[in-house]
């Protein structure tokens, strides 16, 4: 697979299921045996157990938007430099809905296999997130 490719991969994975909550478009994007460890510290592993994160974060963030600010790609890696947003409006991080929005920095390294996203590890700043939920 190329690197073209791979970047269009992780195009789809935030454009089309999270920014569009579009749950049709995993099994084009994410291999059957895809592990996630997202920026919020849950670890997921198949399409359904990452649905389960996608569907929690959405019902707490209204409006969530995955922005790519900066894409590497390396082999079968691509790393993507993010900014996430959403308005709070349900239990997130243990935090009631204060009704504002939410917004912060964060990092992923997607892994490829058979031109399918099989791993993504994505770490956030969490400190700011909280800050914001105070």
């Amino acid at each position: 697979m190329s690197c073209v490719k791979e970047k269009e991969q992780v195009t789809k994975f935030y454009q089309i299921i999270w920014n569009e909550h579009n749950k049709d478009a995993i099994p084009e994007v994410l291999h059957e045996s895809f592990q996630f460890r997202g920026s919020l510290g849950s670890e997921k592993s198949g399409h359904a157990g990452f649905i389960e994160y996608l569907d929690m974060v959405h019902a707490a963030l209204d409006d969530y938007q995955c922005e790519i600010k900066e894409m590497v790609s390396e082999h079968s890696k691509v790393f993507a430099k993010m900014q996430f947003s959403g308005i709070h409006k349900g239990e997130f991080m243990g935090v009631e809905a204060t009704g504002r929005r939410l917004s912060w920095q964060g990092a992923a390294l997607f892994h490829f296999k058979n031109g399918k996203v099989s791993s993504l590890w994505v770490v956030g700043d969490l400190d700011s997130l909280r800050s914001q939920l105070r």
